[in-house]
């Protein structure tokens, strides 16, 4: 059904039912949790088998490196926002097509945008099914065996629930509880770690014994990395919940929130990816959790936070792709907005991402190919590019070389990393059988 009245008031009615536009009263707190929520996931979980794929100095180089570029680049963003006066780019997208133009900029953006929340939706799905097993597992050693594949249907049930809020301040107290969780299982992994301390054999020598094999090892860790810089994509989003007049704009709450962001993001990964790495050498397993057996009880509880924390970050990446769906919907086929179009749509989203998840439950591989293919483009370097073509800075100048050097560090991410992570899913696959 055809939407009636004017083209304006049209097109207010749309944004005013669309999820990201729809509710602009957030606090700069809300900013806080939604990035913790997006950025620590499943990647903090294999940061100590990245560091057993990269090694002491080159891992920890690279952690370092990556916290770096990506807080400068989602400053950028932040500042990009309302960039040009009486204009807010609410969506990734938006930004984009100002930059490269309509056409080209959606081309550029929606595909690279797409696959990096759809992909975290999938990666969070296998999360929180691997999660749910273990406790299971853990609490109830003697019980029967239960495939995986059950484990990752019970999780997708949640979401065919919650994915009926409606837009990001609805879905602000599950994204609490998944920040706080987040801090939590870190502070679990890390001292778990170091209870157990180094074991006797510990080897932080590189696991794979040919050149190819150390090679392809380091390129996946690359991914994995990546794949733990992952907020970019709903930084504008989660902006666009924001109030803001010329006075105050919005980017001082939202900036101060991603700050407390990165603070916490600092305090997870860090602990998690050394510790984890200096007890277990490259015998971690590609989720820390897993490789940690005791003590049960802690170590239960633990899995049981991941499984809280993934189920608002799958909530946090799926918003965008309901925004893009819908507006789509509404605005393109002409749908009349309603909550059956809502219904209908987010619930084949939610089966979708369960389907792969259940035929590809392949975690360590996904992350470093989605992280380099996917990740690295939109939190590397593209903010960047995007920086350059509309600040236009003094050729030369600092900013102008610091924006090149982050420009090629993406490129080579993007390239080299998703050769490893593939690999290790067609290693993965050899023995894999379907729905097991």
């Amino acid at each position: 059904m055809v939407y009636e009245g004017s083209e304006s008031e049209r097109e207010r009615a749309i944004n005013e039912w669309l999820p990201v536009t729809s509710n602009r009263n957030a606090k700069w707190w809300y900013s806080a949790f939604h990035n913790v929520t997006a950025m620590v996931g499943a990647g903090v979980l294999s940061l100590p088998y990245a560091m057993s794929q990269l090694g002491w100095g080159p891992g920890v180089t690279i952690m370092l490196l990556s916290w770096v570029v990506t807080l400068y680049t989602i400053w950028q963003m932040v500042e990009m926002h309302e960039m040009i006066p009486g204009k807010r780019f609410d969506r990734y997208h938006e930004l984009g097509q100002y930059a490269f133009g309509e056409k080209l900029g959606l081309w550029i953006i929606i595909p690279q945008q797409l696959t990096v929340d759809v992909s975290s939706d999938i990666v969070y799905m296998v999360t929180g099914g691997q999660s749910l097993k273990k406790f299971h597992d853990l609490v109830c050693p003697n019980c029967k065996e239960i495939r995986q594949t059950y484990f990752i249907m019970i999780f997708a049930s949640v979401h065919f629930v919650l994915s009926h809020l409606p837009n990001f301040n609805s879905i602000s107290g599950v994204s609490l509880a998944a920040a706080v969780m987040s801090l939590s299982y870190s502070t679990i992994a890390w001292a778990a770690s170091i209870g157990k301390g180094a074991q006797p054999n510990v080897d932080y020598s590189y696991k794979s014994t040919s050149n190819p094999g150390k090679v392809f090892d380091f390129l996946a860790g690359l991914g994995v990395i990546a794949f733990a810089y992952a907020g970019h994509n709903v930084v504008l989003e989660i902006q666009a919940t924001m109030p803001s007049t010329p006075e105050k704009p919005s980017k001082g709450p939202m900036w101060k929130g991603v700050i407390v962001a990165y603070l916490i993001v600092a305090i997870c990964y860090l602990p998690v990816a050394l510790i984890g790495y200096w007890a277990f050498g490259n015998s971690v397993n590609d989720n820390i959790l897993l490789t940690l057996e005791n003590p049960t009880g802690l170590i239960a509880t633990a899995n049981i936070f991941v499984v809280i924390h993934v189920i608002g970050s799958y909530q946090i990446f799926a918003m965008p792709v309901f925004d893009m769906m819908e507006s789509y919907m509404v605005k393109e086929l002409h749908f009349r907005p309603c909550l059956r179009l809502r219904l209908i749509s987010r619930t084949l989203y939610v089966a979708f991402t369960m389907v792969i998840a259940i035929c590809f439950p392949f975690f360590g591989g996904l992350l470093s190919f989605f992280g380099g293919f996917a990740f690295a483009p939109t939190s590397y370097y593209l903010p960047c590019i995007i920086w350059l073509i509309i600040c236009k800075p003094k050729r030369f100048s600092l900013t102008w070389f610091i924006n090149w050097i982050c420009i090629v560090l993406g490129v080579l991410l993007m390239v080299l990393s998703p050769i490893g992570g593939l690999r290790s899913i067609i290693v993965s696959a050899k023995d894999y059988k379907f729905f097991s």
